[in-house]
């Protein structure tokens, strides 16, 4: 017996050796790993394990099956955005950020073992069924969604379009669970919204960064700018309930507003490779084989036209990228909630088998050097968001996810304070009892009538004469 377990261990040497070749991340990480002595009891523990579970658990398991439950383990205990992405959840991911997948439409992670709703995508069947950033989804259909990985949930939500699943919600503020059955759909994600609220004032909503974000929201100005006929006296750009997406999309977005060559986010890591400035230069927002600066061709006034950004706590990642810019440089004016504060770069590395991991590998910085990390952007003008004090207390953000980064820099935590700008504006208070049905956009409108922040913004952006700041 001792033999048997002997000639495994030494298999599980093996393979774990070539896992940890083939994975080959970085130099950096190579010519650490070569000046480091290897951890010889840690591996004897793995290996002794992996024999155990070989020889004596109540049914075979196949090796493939335990490597890759290892790998899962080892990148799920980081953090909880590091990942590993099999053939098929590497190959949805890329789907995904091209804007068009078969699903629900729910931006979600893990916490505690359950899966929790970050954001639910617009116009999409979990939209249009009431769940809700913070949401947290303990069953599907009739199994459990303790013990699942993020990617195996993921997989279970997604499916052919015109199929139903069921899910069991447990929402904060509510006795029972809340049970909804949701048909899926193909999931065709318009990242960028946009109309004329009235004579000078223009609203773009980007519900999520991809791919193509920035050159949506370019041909939305141009075209709202052509309608106004007249020079513009407001914008407000909605960014609430955005989960994030592809970085050049923020980067984007953000040149968009500010003057060329501003800094537009940093990052700071371990590697040369994790070290960035990002700049609203045309070489850091245009991808691929793109040649025509979709920004350079906007009207010039739109670097100057007062300009309102809406936050809430949905608005996380890329989100908050843009938000922090137009704040640090002064260029919008922040109204709504303290942000998602997800303020971590995840770097996909393709491995050799059409596999993937999703790796933390920085931190992001505003231009004035605030990390965003557990922090998230604090508003320049704080909104009632229509939460008692109690389930306000209980809202989820970064910071509330188990083995979430906390940047320990006490010197960076320093200057994580908001910029000190004060306005002469006191927003109106909060309508109570509005009808759900009222805050719903009619038909043919990107946006509700009744939408309270939004309404603030504008009334903001109608006293811009009488305010001041500093």
């Amino acid at each position: 017996m001792s033999n048997k377990l002997h000639q495994i261990g030494l298999i599980a040497v093996g393979v774990l050796i070539g896992v940890a070749v083939s994975l080959n991340i970085s130099a950096v990480a190579q010519k650490q790993a070569a000046t480091a002595p290897l951890p010889i009891e840690e591996l004897r523990a793995f290996t002794e394990v992996f024999g155990r579970v070989k020889s004596d658990y109540v049914e075979p398991v196949d090796d493939k099956k335990l490597i890759t439950e290892a790998i899962n383990g080892m990148l799920a205990g980081l953090d909880p955005h590091s990942a590993y992405l099999d053939q098929d959840a590497f190959k949805e991911l890329q789907v995904g950020t091209q804007g068009e997948f078969g699903g629900l439409g729910i931006e979600v992670g893990m916490e505690d073992g359950f899966v929790r709703v970050v954001a639910p995508i617009d116009d999409s069947p979990a939209a249009r069924a009431g769940i809700k950033a913070g949401d947290l989804i303990v069953r599907l259909d009739e199994t459990s969604v303790k013990g699942m990985t993020l990617n195996d949930a993921v997989k279970r939500m997604r499916g052919k379009p015109n199929t139903q699943i069921t899910l069991t919600i447990v929402r904060k503020g509510e006795v029972k669970p809340i049970v909804v059955t949701l048909t899926r759909a193909v999931i065709k994600i318009q990242s960028v919204r946009a109309r004329l609220l009235e004579p000078g004032y223009a609203y773009f909503r980007v519900t999520q960064f991809q791919e193509h974000t920035g050159e949506a929201l370019a041909r939305a100005i141009e075209k709202h700018f052509k309608e106004n006929q007249g020079a513009m006296k407001g914008i407000v750009l909605d960014l609430r309930n955005d989960p994030g997406g592809l970085l050049n999309g923020a980067v984007a977005v953000s040149a968009a507003f500010l003057q060329p060559g501003a800094l537009v986010v940093y990052t700071d890591g371990r590697t040369d490779d994790s070290r960035m400035k990002l700049n609203a230069s045309p070489e850091h927002y245009l991808r691929g084989r793109m040649k025509e600066d979709y920004i350079r061709r906007l009207p010039p006034e739109l670097k100057t036209v007062p300009m309102v950004v809406l936050v809430n706590a949905g608005s996380a990642s890329a989100s908050e990228i843009v938000a922090g810019a137009l704040q640090d440089h002064q260029r919008a004016v922040i109204m709504g909630q303290r942000t998602f504060g997800k303020g971590s770069v995840q770097t996909i590395l393709p491995l050799n088998n059409n596999t993937a991991i999703k790796l933390t590998t920085a931190r992001y910085y505003t231009p004035n050097g605030r990390s965003i990390q557990a922090r998230g952007i604090t508003p320049d003008i704080a909104l009632d968001d229509g939460s008692s004090d109690r389930i306000a207390s209980l809202k989820l953000r970064e910071a509330d996810l188990t083995k979430a980064l906390a940047d320990k820099d006490r010197e960076e935590a320093a200057k994580s304070a908001a910029p000190a700008r004060k306005f002469n504006f006191t927003p109106a208070p909060r309508p109570k009892d509005v009808d759900e049905k009222l805050l719903k956009p009619e038909p043919g409108e990107v946006v509700s009538k009744h939408d309270y922040e939004l309404n603030q913004a504008i009334a903001f952006l109608k006293s811009r004469d009488g305010a001041s700041s500093n």
